[in-house]
């Protein structure tokens, strides 16, 4: 149950780069932990997979059991450069050595700026941009919608079927998925209005096609005159990793434009060489007037940024925008780290790689098992809709079965999606291809053994 020992291309502890399962999972320490949670955590905290984490790098993790599983998560999408990525490691030290905290907004520091001066190199477009830090990816959506109606004047946000935001009262509303989301926690933000996403596989429209319904809905229900931004994500996460079709991102932007409605790109999770490049618009040359990032910008550590167009940013009154930890130094440091080892490796060539392993792969299984409907995503984000053979009706069952079988057997997977019928794959950008390839092996056996 190994694979074969290569170096991972980025990595923070030196642990063993292979699979090794000594205990069944979960394992009597994390069964342990496991109560102890139950004692001390509140409930509504979940966790998808029964073990506690020991050290982790590469593209494993390592149990305190000492089970070694390979990672095909990233901490949903966060640990993009590997766990504790050496140059991640050294400037957090370094940082924390000198100071952990002043807030910004009371003594500013150098690392709160070179964050932003980064954004502004890596971003798309070539205008002048500014920024504003944060901690979460709900709190850049969040911040990126009042910047948005601080500019325009207008109320209203427009977002789309299967987007996920966040989890703040706003960012529910903008979120589409009811459970484990929203259920419960009413009344929602009003003024956001739903328009329908391009979503290939279910509606067969070409880009322009889904486009042009989309704005005949927002037109008809809201008013492009009445509309402060239009917030979509170019590849959607937890709505089933939904690549929208050629052509649909870049009407929607061109229609913002022409109505001066502000284009925010909500590049949480497909952002910073997911996609195979530096960010998901890039792929139809889509330049967004707002963009909100955050899990992989800091190899781990909270930070999240709104980037966008140095008017619309200047548009908000001064003391308007932060928050206490908002930009904190040692999250900032992260951040330097982690761009320099995503730069020094070029990983998104890398991620380029690993999504064409990932498709062959799934391609193959989509052959062998006619559960596998839908094969989908760019780059090292990669999906897998699961349906009842010979329909489109949604098999979450088999997808919970498989999901099951593959972390009981060493590998960390994720479902997704609005009926939670979508397998989604997003390897550390560090992991090696015979590490990979193993994983793959283990889904290929948790499809055969659930069948």
């Amino acid at each position: 149950m190994t694979a074969t020992v290569v170096a991972p291309v980025t990595g923070g502890p030196a642990l063993p780069q292979k699979r090794n399962l000594v205990t069944p999972i979960p394992g009597p320490l994390s069964a342990a932990a496991l109560e102890r949670k139950k004692k001390y955590v509140a409930d509504g905290v979940g966790t998808t997979l029964p073990v506690f984490v020991a050290a982790a790098g590469g593209g494993v993790i390592l149990d305190i059991d000492g089970n070694t599983l390979i990672d095909l998560a990233s901490g949903i999408a966060v640990v993009s450069v590997g766990n504790a990525a050496p140059a991640v490691v050294s400037r957090v030290t370094e940082q924390v050595a000198s100071f952990t905290h002043t807030c910004f907004m009371v003594t500013p520091y150098d690392v709160y700026v070179d964050v932003c001066e980064a954004l502004a190199q890596v971003t798309p477009g070539d205008h002048a941009k500014k920024t504003a830090l944060f901690n979460s990816g709900a709190e850049a959506v969040e911040n990126a919608v009042k910047i948005a109606r601080s500019f325009t004047g207008r109320d209203a946000v427009a977002v789309f079927d299967h987007a996920y935001h966040g989890r703040t009262n706003l960012t529910m509303s903008m979120t589409a998925k009811n459970m484990p989301y929203k259920n419960g926690f009413g009344p929602f933000a009003g003024e956001v209005y739903r328009a329908p996403m391009s979503y290939p596989f279910r509606d067969g429209l070409s880009g322009p096609e889904a486009a042009a319904r989309a704005i005949d809905v927002l037109e008809k229900q809201v008013g492009a005159d009445n509309l402060a931004c239009l917030a979509i994500e170019p590849i959607q996460g937890e709505g089933g990793f939904i690549v929208p079709a050629p052509g649909f991102l870049s009407a929607l932007a061109e229609w913002c434009t022409a109505n001066g409605i502000v284009f925010i790109a909500d590049e949480i999770q497909s952002g910073f060489c997911r996609t195979g490049a530096w960010f998901a618009s890039e792929a139809e040359g889509v330049v967004p007037d707002l963009i909100t990032t955050a899990k992989g910008i800091a190899g781990g550590l909270p930070l999240a940024g709104v980037t966008g167009r140095a008017e619309i940013m200047d548009s908000v009154h001064v003391g308007g925008l932060g928050g206490t930890y908002g930009g904190n130094p040692v999250a900032c440091a992260a951040a330097l780290g982690s761009l320099e080892e995503m730069r020094s490796h070029d990983l998104a060539a890398r991620a380029g790689e690993l999504g064409a392993l990932m498709r062959t792969r799934l391609e193959g299984l989509a052959q062998q098992f006619p559960v596998v409907a839908d094969v989908r995503g760019r780059g090292a984000m990669m999906a897998i809709e699961l349906c009842v053979p010979g329909t489109k009706t949604p098999d979450a069952p088999r997808a919970a079965a498989i999901n099951a079988w593959c972390h009981a057997h060493g590998v960390v997977t994720l479902t997704c999606g609005t009926w939670g019928n979508v397998f989604r794959f997003l390897p550390p950008l560090a992991i090696s291809d015979d590490l990979l390839n193993e994983a793959f092996d283990v889904v290929a056996e948790a499809f055969a053994a659930t069948a």
